[in-house]
């Protein structure tokens, strides 16, 4: 169940809209403009009520939104970059949303777009490149925004990647534990064996295989923020011995290990770099050595949308598992098992947004109300993603081709 939440706050919250002079543009011509844009999207049910007292009302059924459009240039934004249009506008205050956001981004995501309107709105849009500096600079925008802010609408373990629900009854705290036994599980730990992550997050996983499971672990990330909190929670718990966390690139990795992980970190990668990343997995593991990758993706091969990539995931790309092969293929490693888990993301997603808006007061006061806009709109934006099916959530286990010593069935999952 999606949170029952308004979620535009764009007037309370102070935002304020730049003026246009409305005779900029004759009464008419913006409207016949927005019904073309609107055919060219697919028509989705949304109406629309500009500046200067015109509304453009869906062709067919009840709008499940409405958009209040400040100015003729904000307009002419949303037109030209529909993606950046609304999310910049949106979060300025230009854009207002009366209705739930959540069901606004779903109607745009399940619109079918004509193939044209697709190539024009995404012409000359150039990906950050996931270099060892491009890595740095985009991580620190997203994970170094603070650790008490995402103290504020995180499970208590400060997990920030795909839970795993039980029952659709269970709670997110409940949910995220059992995502972590679900990955240790899936790589059947033995004590006292040796894992490598590739990109921890603040810890959780790391601190769970050594807590839970016995084996030893080193983890690699690059944030700054992660890193320090996850060191802290080694030693609060006594287990600074078995967990080595290390602020450094996942290109760093050495050593040979028994287990690979890497949840949420393939997104950051950039398919460029996908040959490198099998290299340096099938230089890490053991003869008996297997792994799993845990990442959000796609069915077909698509950018990240352009607002989100420019201003909250710099260098992100979901994959698809034909991409994903690249890190595969070249190296043997067989693929063992695949499971999505859009579903789990989507309600991961909705109950990170109804805590996100819980909180809402204490981010403004650490940041401002453009930044609270922000994120509501990515955290709306990812439940509509995965809800529509537009992104999914691959795990995938994969072993060395020779290793004969893998599950003979699923039920050590289970049992």
């Amino acid at each position: 169940m999606q949170p029952n939440v308004v979620l535009d706050h764009s007037k309370s919250e102070g935002a304020q809209a730049p003026s246009w002079p409305s005779r900029a543009v004759p009464r008419g011509i913006a409207a016949r403009a927005l019904r073309s844009f609107l055919h060219a999207m697919g028509d989705p049910p949304i109406s629309f009520d500009l500046w200067n007292g015109e509304r453009v009302v869906p062709s067919a059924g009840r709008p499940v939104a409405t958009l209040k459009i400040a100015d003729a240039r904000t307009l002419a934004h949303l037109i030209l970059r529909p993606e950046l249009g609304f999310g910049e506008g949106y979060v300025d205050g230009r854009i207002e949303v009366d209705g739930e956001l959540v069901d606004l981004i779903t109607a745009i995501d399940q619109a079918q777009p004509a193939p044209w309107a697709q190539r024009v709105f995404n012409r000359g849009r150039k990906p950050r490149r996931n270099s060892l500096v491009g890595s740095r600079h985009n991580i620190h925008a997203h994970y170094d925004l603070g650790n008490d802010f995402y103290r504020l609408w995180l499970d208590p373990h400060m997990v920030y990647t795909c839970a795993y629900y039980p029952t659709p009854a269970a709670s997110l705290a409940d949910a995220q534990v059992a995502k972590l036994e679900h990955v240790c599980r899936k790589l059947a730990l033995r004590p006292n064996e040796s894992v490598v992550e590739a990109g921890c997050g603040w810890g959780a996983l790391s601190l769970d295989m050594a807590r839970h499971h016995g084996v030893r672990v080193r983890a690699f990330n690059i944030s700054t923020e992660q890193i320090a909190y996850a060191r802290e929670q080694a030693a609060r718990e006594g287990l600074a011995d078995r967990v080595e966390f290390v602020e450094d690139d996942y290109r760093s990795i050495g050593g040979t290990y028994d287990a690979f992980v890497s949840v949420g970190m393939l997104e950051h990668v950039g398919t460029e770099h996908y040959a490198e990343l099998g290299r340096i997995i099938a230089r890490s593991l053991a003869a008996h050595g297997r792994g799993l990758i845990h990442t959000i993706g796609r069915n077909r091969p698509a950018r990240l949308n352009a607002w989100i990539e420019k201003h909250i995931f710099p260098g992100g790309y979901p994959p698809t598992l034909g991409e994903m092969q690249a890190i595969f293929e070249p190296f043997d490693f067989s693929i063992l098992d695949v499971e999505n888990l859009r579903l789990h993301y989507e309600k991961t997603a909705a109950d990170w947004l109804a805590a996100f808006e819980k909180a809402r007061d204490e981010v403004a006061q650490r940041f401002d109300q453009r930044f609270v806009r922000a994120w509501r709109l990515y955290l709306s934006g990812t439940t509509a993603a995965f809800r529509t099916s537009l992104l999914q959530l691959f795990q995938v286990v994969f072993a060395r081709g020779r290793n004969n010593h893998i599950p003979w069935t699923r039920a050590y999952l289970y049992e």
